[in-house]
């Protein structure tokens, strides 16, 4: 779902200035176009940057940190720089890997019309490629929608999972605001865009968003064996209580975390050194 919603536009706007990082990427001659971040995170902390082609779509991602494979997923039309200041509260436990889905960031442009599934299929071969069997991960929004479909593709993947403000389920038609205001003219209300490679990809992410519908039946999240922790902020415009409560029912292996006085970023600002402690507890429940 849309990761931040319109009516906090000049609360936002103050929130992602402060965040977002200048960072300079540099391209050697390695075929698979290895980067490195020169600003913005502790060179000894990051172990490899890479560009890779998934399904004829280049995909970027970053590693950092040492242990089990932790996957940090960005909310829509936001990149992997949303997750770097999460980096160190995570690498001296976890090998962490940040990714830009597709048609986010450094990855290419979407080239078909967006379709969950389909980012979390592209997903899946990243994995694939990268040899791993397992891994925890993290989703915000549209990053939390992606990992409900992830588990259902490869239901021995995931071992644990945690999704804010996402419930593997959302319509844009829905909210016919949000798709209103998200438009290429409006684009300097939002800021975090600037993080992608090109005003192509930008407007091809706005134009992208009125496909934006994902739907989980009963049945399909009682075949997730996953552990879930489900994080919303009691605030948040874009969820459904009443689906929470048909997700908290229907998810075998779930927890709940509603927070108080808090919209759709529940794991950001004054709540992220809580989100970052329970998170780490909760992934080291067996």
């Amino acid at each position: 779902m849309f990761t931040i919603w319109v009516s906090l536009l000049p609360i936002v706007a103050d929130l992602f200035n402060d965040r977002l990082t200048k960072i300079q990427f540099h391209y050697n001659e390695n075929p698979q176009k290895d980067l490195t971040v020169s600003e913005g995170i502790n060179s000894q902390d990051l172990i490899k940057s890479e560009i890779v082609t998934i399904q004829g779509k280049e995909i970027y991602y970053e590693v950092y940190g040492d242990g089990s494979p932790l996957f940090l997923l960005h909310g829509y039309s936001m990149s992997s720089e949303s997750w770097r200041p999460y980096v160190s509260d995570y690498c001296k436990d976890y090998t962490v890997y940040l990714v830009d889905l597709p048609g986010h960031g450094k990855s290419d442009s979407f080239k078909n019309d967006l379709s969950i599934k389909g980012v979390a299929e592209d997903l899946n071969y990243l994995v694939d490629y990268l040899k791993i069997k397992k891994i925890s991960a993290i989703g915000f929004s549209f990053g939390g929608d992606v990992l409900y479909q992830l588990a259902l593709l490869n239901p021995p993947l995931i071992e644990s999972m945690i999704t804010i403000g996402a419930v593997g389920s959302w319509d844009v038609n829905n909210f016919k605001e949000y798709s209103e205001g998200f438009t290429f003219e409006n684009r300097e209300n939002f800021p975090w865009l600037k993080t992608h490679s090109s005003d192509d990809q930008i407007k091809e992410l706005m134009n992208q968003f009125k496909n934006y519908t994902v739907a989980l039946t009963d049945s399909e999240l009682q075949q997730i064996d996953s552990k879930v922790l489900v994080v919303i902020g009691d605030d948040d415009e874009g969820i459904d209580l009443v689906e929470v409560s048909r997700v908290r029912k229907y998810l075998p292996n779930s927890d709940l975390w509603v927070l108080p006085n808090v919209s759709h970023g529940a794991h950001e600002g004054k709540n992220k050194d809580e989100f970052v402690l329970k998170s780490k507890s909760f992934f080291s429940k067996q």
